[in-house]
């Protein structure tokens, strides 16, 4: 990586660099892509070109990344600037200008390199907090020639840090059916003893078998106190090194592979991220480096003792240390294999088919990143599926044949996940006939729901019959208690308004600026449907001084 361009790209913000979060940071099934830079709490921060080129996308969504502006550089690279309020005025008209032609809010352009072109510096967006932001920030991203996500660190963007890293929790786990530790075929904590200058130790323990290591660790850089990712790993098994990572470079297609690399059941039950310190079956995160059996610690002889290192590092080399001494255990005697009950075998190398009463289940080849047992059953107008302690890469497919329901209004029908407190969230449910058959990467319950409840639409900052003259904006709130909000569209006198649509508030909001209200007497109508077709159209008068 040292052939990277240096002092090529410059900060994105005219503010001093604090983050909310680091390149590589693990996050729900991804990898983070980018640097989350600090906007003091606030929208509305100047956001600048890194360096020269051209506006090669702007991508607009309800989620994900919100406002996103691409600039691609005569260098190769692309800089990505996400969560934006709004663009500079420039490209706010070039793309409001393409959303009334689409009469869409929602929308992907992809001008050419004459027609927006930028300089080093120039304002390009305000930061802002849309899509799927839990907060005021901005996203800045640095892709290569092959839309591989890079650290930013790595090209020169400097942020201080005197920081070291943070070590929460030491895992071992056993890896084949005769491991074990301390006795025990399971995965075990193990306790930390901080020492001084940024050293632990682990209480000694014993082991048998094939056995792997998990820690729990973070960074923090100066001025926040925000927990976010490390940048490097190395472990040392008897003083030769064994496993290494680095967060540096990866393809967007590596990114779901996250889930095998931390312990994913530890996760959806404590909401800690315990990453693998080997590499686990079948893995091809090119974040991996330099391992010799896949990290895998092999302890076969009895009464041997064995050291084992861990350095974890930020990208300014502020460092922590663990080290622990493991006690080679004798083999184990019979292990008592746990009772399979009903449970099904599922082979993650084969395509499994079921039918359970009106429900069928596919889990196709590859969705499991190992063959399990699982636990697959159902009652009435319910399908278990396991829980969600098993983590998917590929999606399974639900299906249900609703012929017994004919009599009623099949679309308003949707295959919906039971959470553990017992509410239903919507699946998006296709129907072809009598069957309903729903996508997804989620294991758990899944029930037959019906929703005939329409969405609501309530205005926020005006009344029917009313004059709004100071008004710059027009505000609706819309929501959809149980499928949400799938799409809506407003007129005023039969011409379509762009309003913005912010999930998180569940707000509409038109700007006046726009100039396509200039009568004085003006009819609103908005439709809102829902994810089953439900629909609700509000329609009111007000006036403005044309």
């Amino acid at each position: 990586m040292n052939n990277l361009p240096q002092n090529y790209f410059a900060n994105p913000l005219d503010l001093n660099l604090k983050l909310s979060g680091t390149f590589g940071e693990l996050r729900s099934n991804h990898f983070h892509s980018g640097l989350d830079i600090k906007t003091n709490q606030r929208t509305g921060a100047n956001v600048l070109a890194t360096a020269s080129g051209y506006v090669s996308r702007i991508k607009i969504e309800r989620y994900g990344y919100g406002k996103a502006l691409y600039i691609t550089h005569p260098n190769g690279y692309t800089s990505v600037y996400a969560h934006l309020e709004k663009f500079s005025p420039r490209i706010e008209n070039y793309v409001k200008k393409k959303q009334y032609q689409n009469e869409s809010y929602s929308i992907q352009l992809f001008p050419k390199d004459l027609e927006l072109r930028v300089d080093q510096g120039e304002q390009v967006a305000y930061s802002g907090n849309s899509g799927g932001s839990g907060g005021p920030h901005l996203h800045f991203e640095i892709r290569d020639s092959a839309a591989r996500p890079i650290n930013p660190l790595l090209m020169g963007i400097e942020i201080p840090d005197t920081k070291r890293p943070l070590v929460k929790q030491i895992k071992a786990y056993p890896l084949k059916e005769t491991s074990t530790i301390n006795g025990k075929h399971e995965a075990q904590l193990l306790r930390l003893i901080p020492l001084k200058g940024g050293k632990f130790k682990v209480e000694p323990f014993s082991a048998y078998g094939e056995i792997g290591i998990g820690v729990n660790t973070i960074d923090q850089q100066n001025g926040a106190n925000n927990q976010n990712g490390i940048f490097h790993m190395v472990t040392h098994w008897n003083g030769t090194q064994i496993f290494e990572i680095t967060f540096d470079r990866y393809a967007f297609n590596e990114s779901r592979y996250i889930n095998q690399m931390i312990d994913y059941e530890h996760f959806k039950t404590t909401k800690s991220r315990i990453a693998r310190l080997y590499i686990p079956e079948g893995s091809p995160l090119s974040l991996y480096q330099n391992d010799v059996n896949k990290g895998v610690l092999q302890l076969f002889d009895a009464g041997t003792t064995h050291s084992y290192r861990i350095a974890i590092e930020d990208y300014k080399k502020n460092a922590v240390e663990i080290n622990m001494s493991i006690k080679n255990d004798a083999g184990p005697g019979a292990l008592i294999s746990p009772t399979n009950g009903q449970l099904t075998y599922v082979d993650h190398n084969i395509t499994y088919k079921e039918q359970k009463g009106a429900f069928s289940l596919v889990i196709p080849k590859g969705a499991l990143y190992k063959s399990l047992l699982m636990d697959i059953s159902q009652n009435a107008d319910t399908l278990q599926v396991h829980s969600d302690i098993i983590p998917l890469h590929k999606n399974i497919v639900i299906s249900y044949n609703i012929s017994a329901k004919e009599n009623d209004n099949l679309k308003q029908y949707y295959i919906g996940r039971v959470t553990d407190w017992g509410a239903v969230y919507h699946v998006n449910t296709k129907r072809r006939g009598n069957i309903l058959s729903a996508a997804t990467r989620t294991l758990g319950t899944y029930a037959i729901s019906k929703d005939d409840v329409p969405p609501t639409i309530i205005p926020v900052n005006f009344k029917d019959k009313q004059w709004i003259t100071n008004n710059k904006i027009l505000s609706l709130k819309i929501d959809d208690a149980e499928t949400g909000v799938d799409a809506y569209r407003a007129t005023v006198n039969g011409k379509f308004i762009l309003m913005e649509y912010d999930y998180k508030t569940g707000v509409l909001t038109h700007d006046f600026e726009d100039g396509v209200v200039t009568d004085t007497e003006n009819e609103l109508k908005v439709i809102v449907t829902d994810n089953v077709g439900n629909s609700t159209t509000f329609e009111a008068t007000f006036y403005r001084k044309s």
